[in-house]
């Protein structure tokens, strides 16, 4: 699934450009444009450390225990900020290596570990729908499927009826 891009390749340069040649200040010209400061601050080092492969957006990256202990190690020995150690070590986001941070702190090296991506279990409390067998069903079978889908229609039901009870007594009445 590719990440949706907030700010274009043209926009970022066009907002770097207006600040290394007008000489206006980050702040109006992120108030300007209607972003948060930050993002430029970022969008400027990065420009200037990489050029405009700096400002394209990238893929998620999965990062190696060494990298992550070699970005944590140089924030610690350096005093370095978060914002410094993204640009030296060309990572797109603050919060990757705020997470890094808690992650080391709470659980050590092994919280630095890459995690297995799964997903998270939907409705892991209804039964498991049973695979579809050749044979045809029983009278009895296809009563007891048909009673657990009318089941199913009536609990859906009641909730929508609950639902909609509630939301009209929450509107104010017009007297």
């Amino acid at each position: 699934m590719k990440r949706k891009e907030k700010f274009s390749v043209a926009f970022k340069l066009d907002c770097i450009e207006l600040h290394q040649n007008s000489y206006r200040s980050i702040d109006s010209i992120a108030t300007e444009k209607g972003f948060n400061e930050s993002n430029l601050r970022k969008w400027i080092s990065f420009y200037n450390k990489y050029g405009i492969s700096g400002l394209r957006p990238r893929k998620n990256k999965s990062y190696s225990l060494k990298f992550k202990l070699k970005v944590l190690k140089a924030i610690h020995t350096e005093f370095i900020s978060q914002r410094e150690a993204c640009v030296r070590f060309d990572i797109p986001a603050q919060s990757t290596v705020l997470n890094w941070q808690r992650d080391y702190e709470k659980s050590g090296i092994l919280g630095l570990e890459n995690k297995p991506i799964r997903r998270p279990k939907i409705m892991s409390d209804y039964k498991r729908k049973k695979r579809k067998s050749d044979k045809p069903l029983t009278r009895e079978e296809e009563l007891l499927l048909e009673n657990e889908r009318l089941r199913a229609e009536n609990d859906f039901l009641k909730k929508l009826d609950a639902l909609t009870l509630k939301k009209n007594k929450q509107k104010p009445s017009k007297n």
